[in-house]
């Protein structure tokens, strides 16, 4: 691994990312960072934003002309959208089966919403008929379900679920921070109404911008909107003012960064060069291979095989083993970061994240043989 010097007093060693996110970005990703900073409403920029809106709509398969990278964390993006979307005492169906589908009922409420939670163990995805029996019996006008919940690794399956959301009047939100490009994200084909995802896990980016992606349905809800969206950062109409503009001119909202849309950009064409459904393919090898070879260290998945999310990997932790201290050795010792249970499975499991370069037979070689050292 190389090293970087920030300054003649502060050296850091590059640090192998294993956790839930983020990864190690390509050199070829790293490299497109040094490119010159731009005005937000610079020419240049503007034409990058442009190049990154179209190759996102490829990534998210969608042909929704209104998706974009949101300036800040995956958090935001989960942010516009319901702020955008919720008016009111709004009904919505939440499916919670980990700390990120908590989150979003957790902001639902917030927004004063009526907000019905289907829930499932944490490790399971959400029983779909429990959850359309929900939608059916509450006819929300949002349902929200987390297609791959970073807190347990379990990817849920989204077939069906739009028809039954769209037979009752509502829209269907996505959260796709984990999946999308490592496991299949179909947009357009699942009937996803809006959906959001983050920067650096599978995109293989630094942190920074939440990619969203919302379609026609959602915006004539939009239209109907009766009350003041009570947020000016995150308001939607006003963010489109920049992202697209208004009668052929960009209008100032926020001062995008240029240097993470170089990034982006960078690796929207990587995923595009290596193709989707190799990527796809690539993840689902890697993680196969990390479970096949952390068995022989006596160490077992939590998630049921057809559950299983590719980029990101729970591994139950037996209970002689102090968890947070062969965490902190991987740190130290091998410089190799893996993530920590949360919320209900807090000190029970490790989350081992193989996503975009590092979903890799090489690096889990190296993670493998640095975890049976301090073992």
């Amino acid at each position: 691994m190389t090293a970087s010097t920030l300054s003649t007093s502060v050296h850091i060693e590059d640090v192998l990312l294993l956790g839930p996110g983020p990864t190690n970005p390509t050199n070829r990703v790293m490299a497109a960072l040094r490119e010159p900073v731009l005005g937000h409403l610079d020419p240049d920029f503007l034409s990058l934003m442009d190049r990154c809106k179209t190759l996102l709509r490829k990534v998210f398969r969608t042909p929704n002309s209104l998706t974009f990278p949101v300036s800040g964390t995956g958090s935001s993006g989960m942010d516009l959208l319901l702020v955008n979307l919720v008016e009111g005492e709004d009904k919505i169906v939440i499916a919670v089966n980990g700390f990120f589908g908590g989150r979003l009922a957790q902001l639902s409420q917030l927004l004063g919403a009526n907000t019905v939670r289907v829930e499932a163990p944490w490790g399971q995805p959400v029983d779909k008929d429990e959850l359309l029996a929900a939608v059916d019996r509450h006819r929300p006008k949002l349902v929200c379900i987390v297609n791959g919940e970073t807190s347990t690794g379990v990817y849920q399956d989204m077939s069906g679920i739009a028809d039954a959301v769209h037979e009752t009047g509502g829209l269907l939100l996505m959260d796709c921070v984990t999946s999308l490009a490592t496991m299949p994200v179909e947009v357009g084909q699942w009937g996803v109404d809006v959906a959001f995802s983050c920067s650096q896990k599978g995109l293989g980016c630094p942190s920074g911008l939440s990619p969203v992606t919302i379609g026609r349905r959602a915006l004539e809800f939009l239209d109907r909107r009766l009350t003041p969206v009570p947020s000016f950062y995150l308001n939607l109409a006003e963010v489109q003012k920049y992202i697209d503009g208004v009668d052929g001119s960009r209008l100032y909202h926020h001062t995008a960064s240029s240097t993470l849309y170089y990034a982006l950009l960078e690796s929207l064409e990587e995923i595009l060069e290596e193709g989707l459904e190799a990527r796809w393919a690539r993840h689902e090898k890697a993680a196969r291979y990390l479970i096949k070879e952390v068995s022989a260290l006596g160490l077992e998945p939590l998630v049921a095989e057809p559950d299983r999310l590719h980029a990101l990997t729970t591994l139950i932790v037996p209970e002689r083993l102090d968890e947070a201290r062969i965490r902190s050795r991987l740190r130290s010792e091998h410089r190799i970061e893996v993530g920590a249970g949360l919320g209900d499975l807090a000190g029970k499991v490790w989350r081992i994240g193989l996503m975009g370069r590092n979903a890799d037979r090489a690096v889990v070689d190296r993670f493998v043989e640095a975890l049976r050292a301090v073992l």
